[in-house]
């Protein structure tokens, strides 16, 4: 037996070694010891810069008074639903959204936040109004609290851009996002018509997923044109009302417009930090995330009904205009809790405008015209037979009400 060194100094015994090979094995030690390669410095994560907002608000939003979706939180508060919102990214970091944002995609160059980084603070808004929580001490939250969100960032910022490739590009987000068995897809954004979006749109539908879209904001002096992809079939193409129910002047008009939503003195949440965002000026943006809030409540407490069933039954419970249904509004201004509740067919205020055409040209008083000749006939019959039994009862009375034979004369 002989001593031998392991590295570190360590004498051990074991069974004696050729004086060659022990050599051999020391020199193979050294070259693998110069090949070691020092460990990687951990990467630093990736930062986004965000707008961190100010103090949340002291009483509740006038948006969320005049829709009230707390009233259809007794039949659901929108679980087991997720809403994909394509825009500008949504931060999960806010209070309102913490455990609400899953991880998405990032179309716009930013790969590696999954859609959880958003500039421009606008995606976060959207996220907020549509799934925001109810529990965190502010008079403040979304209109299906119980859902999730997928984010689906395809805008660097909110200016306007024409872009040729960003239709193309929101055309692969909404076919991304129908494929990860969403429920609805909100786009609070305006883009120019090409094919491959509009396929992407019906892509969506045939898969049975609810799309929700900003009808469009038109700037001062700016004609009213198509917005897409609100204006394609099938979309619940959204126009913004203010505090009062008025159409907002910014919002585009068309008769692609199918329902009304809050669109002026906008709050929500910041994504740098745990303040809130103002946006007086609102935007059909704002009101699309409303209803696809709505939309969100109807899919979880009837995940039977088809997106042609849910944009029908969203807008034949809203709360009507007087002609039933203009450019500017659509059908009215949404109703969560009309929307879960109200047995189609059977309201009792419908507008004038939407009143069904009478069925036949029949007298309507007809039935009336029967019943009273009937009532003639029955009152005459009772008067005759008063007359007759009146002088029956005389002689009765006169005779005692005994029976009697005639006398005949003796000379008869």
């Amino acid at each position: 037996m002989r001593e031998s060194f392991r590295p570190g100094g360590t004498a051990v015994t074991g069974p004696a070694r050729h004086p060659s090979r022990t050599v051999l094995s020391g020199v193979v030690a050294a070259l693998l010891a110069t090949l070691v390669v020092p460990p990687a410095p951990a990467r630093a994560e990736p930062k986004c810069p965000a707008p961190a907002g100010g103090a949340a608000p002291t009483e509740t939003p006038w948006a969320l008074r005049r829709l009230d979706p707390a009233s259809a939180w007794r039949i659901t508060r929108g679980e087991r639903v997720t809403v994909a919102v394509v825009d500008s990214g949504v931060s999960p970091t806010h209070p309102l959204l913490k455990g609400q944002v899953g991880e998405g995609r990032d179309f716009n160059g930013l790969a590696q936040m999954q859609g959880r980084c958003d500039h421009a603070g606008h995606g976060t808004i959207v996220a907020g109004i549509i799934a925001g929580r109810d529990d965190t001490g502010a008079p403040y939250s979304g209109v299906a609290p119980g859902a999730r969100i997928l984010p689906v960032r395809v805008l660097p910022d909110t200016q306007r851009t024409n872009d040729p490739g960003l239709p193309v590009q929101i055309a692969a987000a909404i076919r991304w996002a129908a494929d990860r068995d969403v429920e609805v897809i909100n786009l609070s954004l305006v883009t120019i018509d090409h094919p491959q979006l509009k396929d992407a749109v019906q892509y969506a539908l045939d898969k049975g997923v609810v799309v929700v879209a900003a009808a469009g904001n038109r700037a001062q002096d700016q004609r009213d044109l198509p917005a897409y992809p609100a204006a394609y079939p099938g979309v619940i193409a959204v126009a913004g009302v203010d505090r009062e129910g008025g159409h907002v002047g910014s919002s585009v008009s068309g008769n692609y417009v199918d329902i009304a939503a809050p669109g002026l003195d906008i709050v929500g949440p910041a994504p740098g930090g745990q303040g809130y965002l103002a946006e007086p000026e609102g935007g059909t943006s704002f009101a699309a995330a409303y209803v696809s809030g709505a939309a969100a409540l109807l899919r979880s407490a009837r995940p039977d009904l088809t997106p042609q069933q849910v944009a029908y039954r969203l807008t034949r419970t809203a709360d009507n205009p007087p002609d039933g249904h203009n450019p500017q509004l659509g059908y009215g201004v949404v109703n969560p809790y009309r929307a879960l509740t109200s047995l189609l067919g059977t309201r009792t205020d419908p507008p004038a405008g939407a009143m069904p055409p009478p069925a036949s040209n029949e007298d309507p008083l007809g039935r009336q015209w029967t019943v009273a000749l009937w009532a003639a006939g029955v009152a005459t019959v009772l008067a005759a037979g008063l007359l007759i039994a009146r002088p029956v009862v005389a002689l009765g009375r006169r005779r005692g009400w005994r029976p009697g034979r005639r006398t005949e004369p003796a000379d008869a």
